[in-house]
């Protein structure tokens, strides 16, 4: 059930290009089950801007009841976000939409968990899930650049992790899809998260013979399914909101 509460700001530093990370303390942490799932933050506490800002939840600590999420200051909203301090709060509602249901998952499977930019966050809570059940893990982490890598170190305690960025400056260059071509990754699930334009090319590359989940990037206005901006149409014909079915779906579930 999702829940609104004004967190307590514990750390919030840069740690990649215009990336930061937000550790968040309060007990909305025991409502967040699911990994892959989102929260809407509201950055101040005047009347712009008016919308509140989804960001993934990254990692979650249920003894401390910490939240942490990471984000691209990039637009306004996010630019006033990246100003907080310690000390100060924010207020949350969440969590929201559909997550990675990893008990569902075979124990024997090994996961391929592929990430791109901002599409990286999700995949570290589930991570973390799948290893503490058994699963074996393989990251596949794809950035534009060496400036804008994060998390490395941090994945690679549940699995092996491998790094593409578009102009090889640091890892493989290339695509995340050509990385994994390219080194003969061996996975029985696919799980990713980033733009639609990598989504499409893990569909196109292992969709009739992989099963898995992507999750979808999306502006959204409301984030609680009430206002119908994120709309995505399925390979049923049906529609479906990112914020409310989603943001994960089965592989070949949404029209790309």
């Amino acid at each position: 059930m999702r829940k609104v509460q004004d967190m307590e700001i514990v750390t919030h530093q840069e740690i990649a290009r215009n990336i930061f990370e937000l550790v968040l303390r309060g007990n909305l942490v025991q409502a967040m089950l699911t990994p892959g799932q989102f929260v809407n933050v509201k950055v101040t506490n005047v009347e712009a801007p008016l919308l509140r800002r989804p960001i993934s939840i990254c990692d979650l600590n249920y003894e401390t009841n910490e939240l942490t999420i990471v984000y691209r200051a990039e637009g306004y909203g996010t630019t006033l976000l990246s100003k907080l301090l310690p000390g100060e709060t924010v207020d949350i509602l969440g969590p929201l939409g559909t997550g990675y249901n990893v008990d569902e998952f075979s124990v024997s499977d090994t996961v391929l968990l592929v990430g791109g930019g901002i599409g990286v966050p999700p995949m570290f809570e589930t991570a973390k899930r799948l290893a503490a059940r058994g699963n074996k893990v393989i990251s596949v982490l794809g950035f534009s650049h060496q400036a804008d890598v994060f998390y490395e170190e941090k994945f690679a305690q549940y699995g092996d992790v491998y790094i593409a960025t578009m102009d090889g400056s640091h890892g493989f260059k290339g695509n995340v899809v050509e990385l994994i071509l390219e080194k003969d990754i061996q996975f029985d699930m696919v799980l990713g998260c980033g733009p639609k334009v990598m989504l499409s090319a893990i569909e196109n590359t292992f969709g009739s013979t992989k099963k898995g989940y992507l999750s979808f990037e999306e502006r959204m206005a409301c984030g609680i399914g009430a206002c119908y901006a994120c709309v995505c149409q399925t390979a049923s014909g049906k529609q479906a909101r990112i914020c409310k079915e989603g943001p994960v779906f089965q592989l070949g579930e949404v029209v790309l």
